[in-house]
């Protein structure tokens, strides 16, 4: 999906939303520097989303900026990755208990791929006995969720 930069306002379009907003101007299939001059646009060009720089955050699309080669490219901004919020019984979940819940789910996966050592046709190994009930235990960790200390699964 193709996506211009509006330059009167900086704005980021699709193609789609400019002709919705330019109706009664006949565009042709292929755009080109034309094109772009008559709307007042520039082409955005993707880029590659960067890493964020904690766990906790994310990186998300913010607009475009312009290259050090002059090109219009996809803006990148880093934010939280939880926000506080109240949910519809009005109870405010803290952005501490998503985190928990983040690791919880995160303790269930590898839980989850263990759980065929314990099927019946199976012998589990005392490591990994202790290795499960460790990863059990995770949420009962002094510091839990901000400082876990992963066990380390068995061969």
């Amino acid at each position: 999906m193709s996506e211009y930069r509006i330059r009167s306002t900086g704005e980021v379009k699709t193609e789609s939303q400019i002709k919705n907003d330019n109706p009664n101007m006949s565009l042709p299939k292929e755009w080109n520097e034309n094109v772009y001059e008559a709307l007042g646009v520039d082409p955005v060009l993707p880029s590659s989303q960067p890493k964020p720089s904690a766990e906790y955050k994310i990186v998300v699309r913010n607009g475009a900026e312009q290259n050090s080669d002059g090109d219009w490219v996809w803006a990148w901004a880093e934010q939280e990755m939880f926000q506080e919020y109240t949910d519809q019984k009005g109870n405010v979940v803290t952005v501490q208990s998503q985190i928990a819940a983040k690791e919880r789910r995160k303790r269930d996966e590898l839980l989850s791929a263990t759980d065929h050592y314990g099927l019946s046709d199976v012998t589990m190994s005392d490591a990994m006995t202790t290795y499960r009930q460790a990863l059990r235990d995770v949420p009962q960790q002094e510091g839990f969720p901000g400082t876990i200390t992963w066990p380390t699964k068995p061969e």
